[in-house]
C-alpha cells in the first residue's frame, strides 16, 4: 500500500499480538501515510477495492473510518474490513487469544463452583456463609463470563461483517454467498469505470483458514478441501480476466497476481505446500512464508512466457504503478520499493534490490543480499523461531511463530546461507565451506546500520491499547450492541 517496509508506519509489534485481532481496535493504517490509490486518484484514476482490508477501520468514533479505505485513497470499497478468521464460519471455532480465552472460562468456571459450594453448605447448615460474600462471588463469576462473552464469545457478529463503503451491510457475513457476491462487485466496477482509467483491487479472502465450502466447489479437486478453494480462486482470477478481455481492455491494463505469503505450516494440510522452500507463514525470515509467486500480464507491452528471478517486494508495487500513471513518487518521505517495469519489459536484468530487509514484527530477522555485478543472493539470519513441541516444524503449541525471546533463538554469529545454490536454506555457510562468509557478514551489518539510520520513532498501532476490543469503536447495522443484519434485507433489523 504504502511502498514502505510496515515497521515505518507503525504496522508492526514487539509482542504476542502481530495483526489486528478486532475490528473495534484503535489501530490500523495511519491516515498520514500515502498509498499509491491516493497517488492514482490525482492521476485521475477512480480507484477501488474488493476484499479484504485488515488494515484497521476507526480510530476514536464508530464513524470516523480514519483507517478505513475510503480515507487512504480508495473511491469504492466492497468486502471485509477485517481478514477470513476462523470465528467466521459457523462451527469451526476461534483462533484468537485462546489461552486468554481459556483463562477466562475457567475462572468462571472456579467461581460458579466456589458459590453452588457455599449454598450448598450454607443449605445443609455445615457452614455459614454469608449473603454478601455469595453475592461478590457471583457478581465476580458474572464479570468474568462477561468479560469473555462479550469480546470473545460474539466474535463473528463483530469482526465477520460486509461493508459498501463507510456502511455495515451484512452482520455477520454468509460466507457461502461471500464470493459470488465479491466477483460481481468487482465486475460492476470495472464496468462502470470502463471509459476512464481505473486501478482495483481484488483482494481475495482465500485460500485462507477457515477454508470454504462453496456449492459448485465443493469435491471439485482431488487435493481435498484446500484444493476445492484454489479452484474456487482460480474461478474468480479468470472472471476479472475474462471481464477486462470483454470490455476490450486488455492491451490497456496490467494485471498483477500474487500472495502476501506463504502457507502456515501449523494448520497442517489446510495451511497449503511451501515446497523446498523452509518455513512458513508468520516465521518472519524463512523464504517458505515470505517467497510467493508473482504473475503479470499485458499483451501488447509485456512479453508472455518471461521469467524474472530476481528479488522484489509488494513494496515495489506503489512505485511501478504510480509511475506508469504518470504520477510523482512523494518526495517527503523514504520509499523502500522499486518500479518493476525495466524488470518485466526487459530492459534491466537486475532487481535495484541489493538488500532487502525481513522483519518478524518490530525486530530484524534476517537480510537478503544481492552483490552487484554478482548472480550470488545471500542470507544472513539473525534468529529462527523456536518450534513447539521440540522436535516438530512449526510453532504448533502456540499456533504461530512469535517474534521476541522467550520465542526466537538468536545465532551468534548469525547463519549465513547461499540462497541462490540453497533456496531451501538447509546447509549454512562457515568460514571452512565458504572464505566469503566473514565479508558477508561485515557488508550486511553495515547495510543494517545505514538501514536502521534511516528509520524515525512513529506510533506503534499493534499494541495491546489499541488492539483490544472498544464497544464505541464497533461498526454496527441495527442497534449496537444487537448488530445483525442482511444484504439482502430491505431494512435493517435490530
Amino acid at each position: 500500500m504504502t511502498g514502505r517496509y510496515p515497521l515505518r508506519a507503525g504496522m508492526g509489534s514487539t509482542g504476542r499480538v502481530q495483526v489486528i485481532l478486532f475490528l473495534a481496535g484503535s489501530g490500523g493504517l495511519p491516515p498520514n501515510e500515502t498509498t499509491f490509490a491516493k497517488l492514482l486518484q490525482k492521476q485521475g484514476y477512480t480507484t477501488g477495492i474488493v476484499g479484504k482490508w485488515h488494515l484497521g477501520v476507526n480510530c476514536e468514533s464508530r464513524s470516523d473510518l480514519c483507517h478505513h479505505p475510503n480515507n487512504h485513497g480508495f473511491d469504492f470499497f466492497y468486502g471485509l474490513p477485517f481478514t477470513l478468521f476462523v470465528d467466521c464460519a459457523v462451527g469451526a471455532g476461534s483462533g484468537v487469544l485462546l489461552d486468554y480465552q481459556e483463562m477466562l472460562l475457567n475462572s468462571c468456571k472456579l467461581l460458579l463452583v466456589c458459590v453452588l459450594t457455599l449454598l450448598a453448605l450454607r443449605g445443609s447448615g455445615l457452614l455459614c456463609a454469608g449473603w454478601r460474600l455469595l453475592f461478590h462471588l457471583s457478581a465476580a463469576a458474572l464479570i468474568c463470563f462477561l468479560l469473555w462473552f462479550v469480546p470473545f464469545g460474539l466474535l463473528r457478529v463483530w469482526n465477520c461483517i460486509l461493508m459498501r463503503n463507510g456502511e455495515v451491510v451484512e452482520q455477520p457475513m454468509n460466507l457461502q454467498t461471500l464470493n459470488s457476491r465479491l466477483m460481481r462487485e468487482a465486475e460492476q466496477f470495472m464496468e462502470r469505470h470502463r471509459d476512464g482509467p481505473f486501478l482495483l483491487f481484488v483482494s481475495f479472502p482465500q485460500v485462507h483458514t477457515p477454508m470454504l465450502v462453496t456449492e459448485g466447489f465443493a469435491g471439485k479437486s482431488r487435493h481435498g478441501l484446500y484444493g476445492d478453494n484454489v479452484e474456487e480462486v482460480d474461478w474468480m482470477v479468470g472472471r476479472v480476466v475474462d471481464t477486462i478481455d470483454r470490455l476490450g481492455l486488455t492491451e490497456k491494463t496490467l494485471l498483477y497476481f500474487t500472495s502476501d505469503h506463504g502457507g502456515g505450516i501449523e494448520e497442517g494440510p489446510r495451511g497449503g505446500w511451501n515446497g523446498i522452500y523452509r518455513g512458513g507463514k508468520a516465521m518472519g525470515g524463512w523464504d517458505g512464508g515470505i517467497r510467493v509467486p508473482g504473475i503479470f500480464r499485458w499483451p501488447g507491452r509485456l512479453a508472455a512466457g518471461r521469467e524474472v528471478a530476481e528479488p522484489t517486494s509488494l513494496m515495489d508495487v506503489f512505485p511501478t504503478v504510480v509511475k506508469l500513471a504518470g504520477g510523482e513518487l512523494p518526495k517527503d518521505r523514504l520509499l523502500d520499493g522499486h518500479d518493476l517495469m525495466p524488470l518485466l519489459e526487459g530492459s534491466s536484468s537486475r532487481s535495484q534490490h541489493e538488500f532487502m530487509f525481513h522483519y518478524c514484527g518490530m525486530y530484524l530477522n534476517a537480510v537478503r543480499w544481492h552483490p552487484q555485478n554478482s548472480s550470488s543472493i545471500y542470507k544472513v539470519v539473525f534468529f529462527s523461531p523456536v518450534f513447539s513441541p521440540a522436535g516438530s516444524s512449526g510453532c504448533f503449541s502456540t499456533g504461530s511463530c512469535m517474534c521476541h525471546k522467550p520465542h526466537v533463538t538468536y545465532h551468534s554469529p548469525p547463519l549465513v546461507f547461499l540462497i541462490s545454490s540453497d533456496p531451501s536454506e538447509s546447509v549454512p555457510l562457515t568460514e571452512q565451506t565458504d572464505p566469503r562468509v566473514p565479508e558477508v557478514l561485515q557488508r550486511v551489518q553495515r547495510a543494517v546500520e545505514e538501514h536502521r539510520r534511516s528509520l524515525t520513532p512513529v506510533e506503534m498501532q499493534l499494541t495491546w491499547r489499541k488492539t483490544l476490543w472498544r464497544p464505541w469503536l464497533q461498526p454496527c447495522c441495527g442497534t449496537f450492541p444487537y448488530c445483525t443484519c442482511s444484504e439482502e434485507d430491505t431494512h435493517t433489523t435490530g
